[in-house]
C-alpha cells in the first residue's frame, strides 16, 4: 500500500495525527509538488492548524512544477480552511498544468462563480465542453451563472445532446437540469418541467433513501429537546445562525447582514455540529446524546472553530443547523436563530428544479418533499415555542417585497447597525457556494416569489399533498 493511501485512509477513519505522518512521509519523497503535498495541508487543517497548513501550501507551491493534480489537492484543502482566493490560484494553476482535462477547467469554474466571476466561471465550462464534450456537469453550470434569453440560450445545444444520452441517466440528470433552467429562463415553462421531472426522476432512482426515516429523525430531535431553553435574547447577538429550507432565501439574507458593520459570515460550515458531537457522550440515540452534552465546552469549541472574535458578530448560515437549534441556544446564550420561511408551493419547487449533488435526497419526489417540509414545520414550531426570544423568523416574501424595512428591523432586533448599503448585495464581494452562487451577485429582485405560477397545472399534486399535510397553500392553484 502507498504512503498517500495510506495516510487518505488513516484521515477517513478520523485518525488525524497518524495520516499526518504517513502524508508526510510521502511528501517528503518527491522534490516537486505532488499531491501529497495537498493531503498534509488538508490533514493540517482538519486538525485545526491552519497557520500550519497555509505554510505548507506555500511551501508546496514554491517547489519544482508538479502534476495538475498537485494543484487540485492543495486547491481542495485551501478549500477546506476557506481560503478561497487561494484555492482559486491553485485551480487556474492546475488548468494551465493540463489545459486539456476538462475536471480542472470545470472546478475552475466552480471557484470563479463563488468569486462572483461569472464571466470567467463561463469561459471555464466552455473550455471544459471543449475538452470534452461528455463533462455533463459543465453545461448545468454554465446554464446556471446567467439568466438565458430568447437571442442568447443553449437549448438546441441541450436537446440534442439530451436526445443522443437519452439512455444514460446522468447525462439525463445533468442535461436535464441544464434544460430546465434555460427553458424557465426563455418563458417555455411546460417544457422546463417536464425536463426537471426527467433529470429529477434520473438522480432518484439512484438513490436509497426513505423519507420516513428523516421524518422520525426529527420527531426525535423534538423529543430530545422538548425543555424550553432558558435566557432572553441578547442585547447583540454574537452569533448568528441562519436557517431555512434549501432555496428559501437564507443566501440572500447572509448576504445582507454579512454587509452590516461589525458582522463576519462563516458560510456554510458544520462548525457547531462537529462541536456538539465531540462533546456528547457516547452510544444511544445521537441526538439524545447530544442533549447530554456539556454546553459550555460546546460553545468553547464552536468559538474556537468559528474563529470568534471580541465584538465581531459571526453568521452561519447552513440549513441543517435548523436540527441543532436547541443545542445552539443551550451552547451559545448570546447566540440568536434566524429562521428563514418561504410559501410551500414555492420553496417545494424551487427544491425540485436544483440537483444538489449528496444533500437533500428528499428533494426529488414531490412525494417525499412533502412529507419532509411537513415535519420540518413542526420541528420548527417547536422550536418556535421552546426557544422564545432566541428563535426569529423573516418572510422570504417580506424581504424582496420591502428589504429595507424587512432588513432594518432584523437588524435591530439582533442589535446590529442598519445600513441601507447592505442592500446592494450584487456590489459585495465575498464568497457564495451555495446554489444561489449566481443570483446573489445580482440586485435584490422578486421574480422568484409566485414563480410556482407558471407551473400551477404541473403542481396541483403537490399542492393537495401540501394542503393534506397542514401545509398552507395559495387559493389559487
Amino acid at each position: 500500500m502507498q504512503p498517500d493511501t495510506t495516510a487518505l485512509d488513516l484521515m477517513r477513519a478520523g485518525r488525524l495525527a497518524e495520516a499526518l505522518v504517513a502524508a508526510r512521509r510521502a511528501a517528503g519523497r518527491s522534490a516537486s509538488c505532488q499531491p501529497s503535498h495537498g493531503l498534509v495541508a488538508l490533514i493540517l487543517s482538519r486538525l485545526g492548524e491552519q497557520s500550519a497548513a497555509e505554510a505548507a501550501i506555500g511551501q508546496a507551491q514554491g517547489l519544482p512544477e508538479g502534476p495538475a493534480e498537485a494543484y487540485a489537492a492543495l486547491a481542495y484543502a485551501a478549500l477546506d480552511m476557506a481560503c478561497h482566493t487561494l484555492a482559486n490560484t491553485l485551480y487556474r494553476r492546475a488548468a494551465a498544468v493540463d489545459p486539456l482535462s476538462a475536471r480542472h477547467h470545470y472546478d475552475l469554474a466552480a471557484s470563479e462563480r463563488s468569486l462572483g466571476r461569472l464571466a470567467d466561471a463561463e469561459r471555464s465550462c466552455d473550455r471544459a465542453i471543449a475538452c470534452d464534450a461528455l463533462h455533463y456537469p459543465s453545461y448545468l453550470l454554465r446554464a446556471e451563472l446567467a439568466v438565458q434569453t430568447p437571442q442568447r440560450n443553449h437549448v438546441a445545444e441541450l436537446e440534442a445532446l439530451a436526445a443522443r444520452w437519452a439512455d444514460d441517466d446522468r447525462a439525463t440528470m445533468f442535461l436535464g437540469y441544464a434544460l430546465g433552467k434555460e427553458l424557465d429562463d426563455v418563458g417555455r415553462f411546460d417544457a422546463a418541467f417536464g425536463w426537471f421531472a426527467r433529470a429529477a426522476a434520473c438522480r432518484r432512482r439512484h438513490l436509497a433513501y426513505d423519507v420516513g426515516t428523516d421524518t422520525a429523525k426529527l420527531q426525535r430531535i423534538a423529543a430530545s429537546f422538548a425543555e424550553p431553553a432558558s435566557g432572553k435574547r441578547p442585547a447583540r447577538a454574537r452569533h448568528v445562525f441562519i436557517v431555512g429550507l434549501p432555496r428559501s432565501g437564507t443566501t440572500l439574507l447572509e448576504r445582507i447582514l454579512s454587509a452590516l458593520p461589525g458582522v463576519r459570515s462563516n458560510g456554510e460550515t458544520e462548525n457547531f455540529a462537529s462541536a456538539l458531537f465531540a462533546a456528547a457522550p457516547a452510544g444511544g440515540d445521537a441526538f439524545a446524546r447530544a442533549a447530554l452534552a456539556d454546553w459550555a465546552g460546546v460553545g468553547r469549541a464552536y468559538e474556537r472553530k468559528a474563529r470568534a472574535m471580541p465584538g465581531i458578530t459571526v453568521v452561519e448560515k447552513l440549513p441543517l443547523n435548523a436540527l441543532y437549534a436547541g443545542a445552539i441556544r443551550r451552547a451559545l446564550p448570546d447566540g440568536v436563530l434566524v429562521h428563514v420561511t418561504r410559501t410551500p408551493l414555492d420553496s417545494g419547487f424551487a427544491m425540485f428544479r436544483t440537483l444538489f449533488g449528496a444533500a437533500y435526497p428528499y428533494s426529488y419526489s414531490f412525494d417525499d418533499l412533502a412529507a419532509y417540509m411537513a415535519a420540518h414545520a413542526a420541528l420548527m414550531r417547536h422550536w418556535r415555542a421552546t426557544l422564545g426570544e432566541g428563535f426569529l423568523e423573516v418572510a422570504y416574501e417580506d424581504l424582496v417585497r420591502d428589504p429595507s424595512a424587512t432588513g432594518a428591523a432584523l437588524a435591530a432586533a439582533l442589535g446590529l447597525t442598519w445600513r441601507e448599503e447592505a442592500l446592494a448585495v450584487e456590489a459585495h464581494g465575498g464568497v457564495s457556494l451555495t446554489a444561489s452562487a449566481a443570483q446573489v451577485r445580482r440586485p435584490i429582485y422578486g421574480t422568484s416569489s409566485g414563480r410556482w405560477k407558471h407551473y400551477r397545472q404541473h403542481l396541483l399534486g403537490f399542492s393537495a399533498s401540501l394542503q393534506a399535510l397542514g401545509l398552507p397553500t395559495p387559493d389559487e392553484t
